[in-house]
């Protein structure tokens, strides 16, 4: 079973930036396609963004298109998610996970984003 570890979270001012890490361990993160998924408070979960292995092929959800960076580090087994623009819809506890055969895998612990003034 793999392991999950998400960093990064804070508090941050609207407009700010922030950037989560997830590292893992305990499977081969070089050939699993990647997310990041957030659940804002009494909401449910919401996919964020995805990458693909191989190619690295990157795509988001139109609420962060333009302000959010998914990236990945295979010689880390590492993921990343560079946020920027931050609005206050955006806070929400961010989860890390695998992808495969159309469900998601393994998840990490989650990491806090709250975007307040």
């Amino acid at each position: 079973e793999g392991q999950l570890v998400e960093s990064g979270g804070g508090l941050v001012q609207p407009g700010g930036s922030l950037r989560l890490s997830c590292a893992t361990s305990g499977f081969a993160f070089s050939t699993s396609h990647m997310t990041w998924v957030r659940q804002a408070p009494g909401k449910g979960l919401e996919w964020v963004s995805g990458i693909t292995p191989d190619y690295k092929i990157a795509y988001s959800a139109d609420s962060v298109k333009g302000r959010f960076t998914i990236s990945r580090d295979d010689t880390k087994n590492a993921l990343y998610l560079q946020m920027s623009s931050l609005k206050s819809e955006d806070t929400a506890l961010y989860y890390c996970a695998t992808w495969s055969r159309n469900s998601y895998g393994d998840w990490g612990q989650g990491t806090q984003v709250t975007v307040s003034s």
